[in-house]
């Protein structure tokens, strides 16, 4: 978690609560209590007055349980691992439903890897690597929010940056967000930032235009950018 606390400070700070209530979702990585545990640990050291775990692989959860759940905190972090199959579980328990209501009540939705897929239109995930071993890349569907594709890990993953340039050429209409490690984009309404741990990370925007694939590098220098433009492929960062 060290890697990404300039980052976590910044979803602490977006709750406008000196210490804000965070709901941890680790569905896709099977609920795994250890996880858990380091991701308490951390963000109660960054002033959370509770960090509570939401086990939805668990029988004797219900839908309206883990709804109270995620609308009773200041704070949602969904955490890393099968994209897939946690999307998959999220519907039984209706949580796209739930998680709009949370938007609409402001509160936060953040997340790492998997976490941070879910809120984009499509993700370029390696779900089958949980179920397979396979590093074979899929375009999973995300709740939306983000009107984009999201890649994770660009840098360390290096099979990632080709796997996206094939991916975009079968998804014309969209643009990608392809973030290193230690990166994050920040949407507040309708203007968007780059956020990094300070280790040289980048974030870059990909595409197809007229033939030919487009990789832009998004400037991380504090400066909020309106996010309807980002969506046009005729759009340059540089110039923004």
């Amino acid at each position: 978690m060290a890697e990404t606390t300039p980052i976590n400070v910044e979803i602490v700070r977006l709750s406008d609560k000196p210490n804000p209530k965070l709901l941890f979702i680790p569905t896709a990585s099977g609920d795994s209590r250890s996880y858990y545990q380091s991701v308490s640990e951390h963000f109660l050291s960054l002033g959370c007055e509770s960090v509570e775990p939401l086990y939805l692989l668990d029988d004797d959860m219900t839908a309206e349980q883990a709804r109270d759940a995620v609308l009773q905190c200041d704070v949602v972090y969904v955490g890393g691992g099968n994209t897939l199959r946690m999307m998959n579980i999220w519907l039984r328990y209706n949580l796209p439903e739930v998680f709009d209501e949370a938007r609409q009540r402001g509160i936060v939705l953040s997340g790492l890897s998997a976490g941070s897929i879910c809120w984009f239109r499509y993700g370029n995930s390696d779900a089958h690597k949980f179920t397979s071993g396979s590093n074979k890349l899929i375009k999973v569907s995300g709740l939306g929010y983000i009107e984009a594709l999201h890649c994770p890990h660009y840098d360390i993953e290096v099979h990632r940056q080709a796997d996206l340039e094939r991916m975009m050429r079968q998804t014309p209409r969209l643009v990608a967000v392809a973030l290193d490690n230690g990166v994050a984009i920040e949407v507040v309404d309708e203007q968007y930032r780059i956020i990094t741990n300070g280790g040289g990370g980048k974030a870059r925007r990909a595409y197809w235009y007229r033939g030919a694939y487009v990789l832009e590098e998004i400037p991380a220098d504090d400066a909020w950018r309106p996010l309807r433009p980002f969506f046009s492929k005729s759009h340059r960062l540089a110039r923004a």
